[in-house]
Protein backbone atom coordinates (compact mmCIF):
# COMPACT_ATOMS: atom_id res chain seq x y z
CA UNK A 1 0.00 0.00 0.00
CA UNK A 2 -0.48 2.57 -1.44
CA UNK A 3 -1.75 1.36 -4.73
CA UNK A 4 -1.12 4.02 -7.75
CA UNK A 5 -3.18 4.75 -11.03
CA UNK A 6 -1.15 7.21 -13.27
CA UNK A 7 -2.95 8.07 -16.90
CA UNK A 8 -0.98 10.67 -19.01
CA UNK A 9 -1.37 11.84 -22.85
CA UNK A 10 1.60 10.99 -25.02
CA UNK A 11 3.37 9.43 -22.84
CA UNK A 12 5.72 6.96 -23.65
CA UNK A 13 6.92 4.27 -21.33
CA UNK A 14 10.26 6.95 -20.22
CA UNK A 15 7.95 9.45 -19.72
CA UNK A 16 5.31 6.78 -17.94
CA UNK A 17 8.56 5.76 -15.72
CA UNK A 18 9.71 9.17 -14.93
CA UNK A 19 5.79 10.15 -13.31
CA UNK A 20 6.16 6.66 -11.56
CA UNK A 21 8.95 7.01 -9.93
CA UNK A 22 8.37 10.84 -8.70
CA UNK A 23 5.14 9.48 -7.41
CA UNK A 24 7.24 6.59 -5.52
CA UNK A 25 10.04 9.18 -4.21
CA UNK A 26 7.23 11.85 -3.26
CA UNK A 27 5.40 8.61 -1.35
CA UNK A 28 8.96 7.68 0.16
CA UNK A 29 9.87 10.75 1.36
CA UNK A 30 6.92 12.50 2.69
CA UNK A 31 4.70 9.96 4.24
CA UNK A 32 7.58 7.26 5.17
CA UNK A 33 6.00 4.68 3.09
CA UNK A 34 8.70 1.65 2.77
CA UNK A 35 10.88 1.84 -0.41
CA UNK A 36 9.90 -1.61 -1.91
CA UNK A 37 6.23 -1.00 -1.16
CA UNK A 38 5.20 0.10 -4.90
CA UNK A 39 2.35 -1.12 -6.35
CA UNK A 40 1.66 1.20 -9.56
CA UNK A 41 -0.73 1.03 -12.58
CA UNK A 42 0.66 3.51 -15.57
CA UNK A 43 -1.16 4.11 -18.82
CA UNK A 44 -0.44 6.26 -21.44
CA UNK A 45 -2.88 7.45 -23.95
CA UNK A 46 -2.56 8.74 -27.33
CA UNK A 47 -5.38 11.06 -27.72
CA UNK A 48 -6.99 8.68 -30.38
CA UNK A 49 -7.55 5.34 -29.85
CA UNK A 50 -7.91 6.56 -25.98
CA UNK A 51 -7.55 10.20 -23.90
CA UNK A 52 -7.88 12.33 -21.43
CA UNK A 53 -10.31 15.03 -20.66
CA UNK A 54 -9.89 18.23 -18.71
CA UNK A 55 -10.95 21.90 -18.15
CA UNK A 56 -9.90 24.57 -16.64
CA UNK A 57 -11.43 24.37 -12.87
CA UNK A 58 -10.73 26.08 -10.73
CA UNK A 59 -8.92 28.92 -12.69
CA UNK A 60 -5.91 26.24 -13.79
CA UNK A 61 -4.87 26.77 -17.67
CA UNK A 62 -3.78 22.66 -18.12
CA UNK A 63 -2.63 21.13 -21.74
CA UNK A 64 -2.18 18.24 -23.23
CA UNK A 65 0.81 17.46 -20.96
CA UNK A 66 -2.11 16.59 -18.45
CA UNK A 67 -1.25 13.94 -15.94
CA UNK A 68 -3.56 12.09 -13.65
CA UNK A 69 -2.37 10.92 -10.18
CA UNK A 70 -5.26 8.37 -8.14
CA UNK A 71 -3.64 7.21 -4.48
CA UNK A 72 -5.30 4.61 -2.85
CA UNK A 73 -3.85 4.36 0.75
CA UNK A 74 -4.57 3.71 4.41
CA UNK A 75 -6.17 6.72 6.29
CA UNK A 76 -4.21 8.73 8.84
CA UNK A 77 -2.32 10.93 7.21
CA UNK A 78 -2.41 14.48 8.71
CA UNK A 79 -3.54 17.48 6.02
CA UNK A 80 0.04 18.90 6.37
CA UNK A 81 1.47 15.44 4.96
CA UNK A 82 -1.00 15.35 2.37
CA UNK A 83 -0.22 18.75 1.10
CA UNK A 84 3.68 18.13 1.06
CA UNK A 85 2.89 14.94 -0.42
CA UNK A 86 0.98 16.52 -3.60
CA UNK A 87 3.34 19.22 -3.26
CA UNK A 88 6.53 17.00 -3.68
CA UNK A 89 4.69 14.59 -6.50
CA UNK A 90 4.35 18.00 -8.64
CA UNK A 91 7.96 18.94 -8.06
CA UNK A 92 9.36 15.69 -9.22
CA UNK A 93 7.03 15.06 -12.11
CA UNK A 94 8.32 18.37 -13.29
CA UNK A 95 11.82 17.55 -12.57
CA UNK A 96 11.75 14.22 -13.78
CA UNK A 97 9.52 13.77 -16.90
CA UNK A 98 9.11 17.75 -17.33
CA UNK A 99 5.52 17.99 -16.98
CA UNK A 100 4.40 21.59 -15.68
CA UNK A 101 3.36 21.10 -11.99
CA UNK A 102 -0.08 22.93 -13.28
CA UNK A 103 -0.72 19.76 -15.14
CA UNK A 104 -0.48 17.35 -12.37
CA UNK A 105 -4.10 16.74 -10.93
CA UNK A 106 -4.01 14.56 -7.99
CA UNK A 107 -6.78 12.35 -6.14
CA UNK A 108 -5.92 10.68 -2.80
CA UNK A 109 -8.65 8.28 -1.75
CA UNK A 110 -8.18 6.56 2.14
CA UNK A 111 -9.41 3.33 3.30
CA UNK A 112 -9.08 1.05 6.14
CA UNK A 113 -6.86 -1.91 6.75
CA UNK A 114 -9.48 -4.68 5.58
CA UNK A 115 -9.38 -3.11 2.15
CA UNK A 116 -6.55 -4.03 1.33
CA UNK A 117 -5.17 -7.89 0.21
CA UNK A 118 -1.58 -8.49 -1.47
CA UNK A 119 -2.17 -11.79 -2.49
CA UNK A 120 -3.68 -15.19 -1.39
CA UNK A 121 -7.37 -14.19 -1.00
CA UNK A 122 -6.15 -12.52 2.64
CA UNK A 123 -6.75 -9.72 4.11
CA UNK A 124 -3.35 -8.81 5.81
CA UNK A 125 -3.38 -5.50 7.75
CA UNK A 126 -6.58 -7.04 8.85
CA UNK A 127 -6.96 -8.59 12.59
CA UNK A 128 -7.35 -12.73 11.92
CA UNK A 129 -10.99 -13.36 12.49
CA UNK A 130 -11.65 -17.73 12.10
CA UNK A 131 -9.53 -20.48 10.35
CA UNK A 132 -7.15 -19.36 7.66
CA UNK A 133 -8.46 -19.67 3.87
CA UNK A 134 -7.86 -22.63 2.30
CA UNK A 135 -4.83 -23.03 0.00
Amino acid sequence: MPFIRIDALTADGDRLGALGRAVHDALVETIGIPPDDLFQVLTGHDGSASTLRYGGFPGIRRDDDIVYVAITMRSGRTPERKQALYRRIAELAHEYAGTEPRNVFITLTENEPIDWSFGDGVAQYAAPSGPPAPR
